[in-house]
């Protein structure tokens, strides 16, 4: 971890007077217009967000889809976030971190924030066709020592074809894998790949509806 790395953040008791939930909520309104309220998110140490559980580090989480199949890879020893070496996960991106864009007092942080998620999102992988993106769910999950201090924005990306390439060393194994073989492999895979991939056929739905609000 690089102990200098600035990190977006708010604080926890934002996240209970929406209401606190475990795992996946659908809600996506409620939580993110109370997130991205002005002066509510800010930079913090990484260091220190790590282990400070009064605050959620937002992280974008984005599941790409094509053909029925879904982006999948391991966590390789590379990974920023070395409590999840070795397991498979749907997921692609990671801290958002200052950037000339992003305003640190007022301003319009949730188009600053997509912006953020395109830069995570290139800096790991390398998409060579089109894209829809679609927040889906927002992912909050206590029960681990990683997922305490932080707080999932689950994005759907339905690609136009599978030419995905890895731009991450920590990026491994990766591939378009169906359903049926991710659940075989459920098991091995990080927490809140596990909670996605329970609740595949919601997202499905949800991305497949008109897009409304925010998303």
């Amino acid at each position: 971890m690089n102990q200098n790395e600035q990190v977006l953040v708010f604080e926890r008791a934002v996240l209970e007077r929406a209401g606190m939930f475990q795992g996946l909520t659908f809600d996506v309104d409620r939580y993110l217009n109370a997130i991205f309220a002005p002066g509510v998110s800010r930079f913090m140490p990484r260091a220190k967000a790590e282990t400070d559980a009064a605050f959620k580090q937002l992280i974008p989480y984005v599941l790409m889809a094509h053909g029925g199949k879904y982006l999948s890879y391991v966590r390789g020893k590379r990974a920023g976030e070395t409590r999840l070496v070795g397991n498979r996960s749907m997921g692609i991106g990671g801290h958002i971190n200052p950037a000339d864009d992003m305003p640190l007092f007022g301003g319009d942080m949730r188009q600053a924030y997509f912006a953020a998620v395109q830069r995570e999102v290139d800096e790991e992988v390398c998409v060579s066709g089109g894209y829809s993106d679609r927040i889906v769910a927002l992912l909050n999950d206590d029960s681990t020592e990683v997922g305490q201090v932080h707080l999932g924005v689950v994005h759907f990306w339905s690609l136009e074809n599978a030419d995905v390439t890895r731009r991450e060393q920590m990026i491994t194994q990766l591939s378009f894998l169906s359903l049926s073989d991710l659940l075989a492999a459920r098991n091995s895979m990080e927490t809140w790949s596990q909670l996605c991939l329970d609740h595949i056929a919601e997202i499905e739905a949800i991305h497949a509806l008109p897009v409304t609000g925010i998303v």
